[in-house]
């Protein structure tokens, strides 16, 4: 009874660890596209006053 004890109690740890292992790997992939997108935007906030700046002369 106590090797099965043993069995499960280890089973529920490393079921554990694996959806740990999957949850981080899951947030680095949302990340990149959250990145990529703010940095789009800090671009076209940087080309909007220099196009301004063009236009004004």
């Amino acid at each position: 009874m106590n090797k099965l004890l043993a069995a499960l109690i280890a089973a529920a740890f490393a079921t554990a660890g694996a959806y740990a292992a999957d949850a981080k790997k899951e947030e680095k992939k949302a990340e990149k596209p959250a990145a990529a997108a703010s940095a789009a935007k800090a671009d076209a906030k940087a080309e909007k006053p220099a196009a301004a700046a063009s236009a004004k002369k």
